[in-house]
C-alpha cells in the first residue's frame, strides 16, 4: 500500500519561499501536490508523472517547481514569491493509473498524506 509523509508547512511573509516534502512509500506512477483553503474546494497545484511531465495550475505557474527524488522516493514542491491567496492546507497524494486529462483532479487519487499547513500573512 502507498504511504504518504509532508513536511515543510509554516508562515511566512509575501514574497517569501518553503518547500515542502513528501515522502513515498509504495508503489506510484503519478504523484501531486493539492491545497484546500477555508471554505473552498480542493485543488491541484503541481503534479509529476514517471516519466518526468509536469503540470501546473496557472495561478502558480512560474512560481512553484516540483520535483522528484527518485532515490528517496521524495517529492517536493519549491514554493517562491508566495501571496496571501496561496494560505491553504497542502496534501501530497499518488495514484497508480492515471489519465493524463486528470491529472490535477482530486477525486482521481486514492492515497493522501496528512497535509502541512501553509500560512502568507503579513
Amino acid at each position: 500500500q502507498v504511504q504518504l509523509v509532508e513536511s515543510g508547512g509554516g508562515s511566512v511573509q509575501p514574497g517569501g519561499s518553503l518547500r515542502l516534502s513528501c515522502v513515498a512509500s509504495g508503489p506510484t506512477y503519478c504523484m501531486g501536490w493539492f491545497r484546500q483553503a477555508p471554505g473552498k474546494e480542493r485543488e491541484g497545484v503541481a503534479t509529476v508523472m514517471t516519466d518526468g511531465t509536469t503540470r501546473y495550475v496557472d495561478s502558480v505557474q512560474g512560481r512553484f517547481t516540483i520535483s522528484k527524488d527518485n532515490a528517496k522516493n521524495t517529492l517536493y514542491l519549491q514554493m517562491n514569491s508566495l501571496r496571501p491567496e496561496d494560505t491553504a492546507m497542502y496534501y501530497c497524494a499518488a495514484a497508480l493509473i492515471m489519465p493524463p486529462e486528470w491529472r490535477l483532479s482530486p477525486d482521481k487519487y486514492s492515497h493522501w498524506g496528512q497535509g502541512t499547513q501553509v500560512t502568507v500573512s503579513s
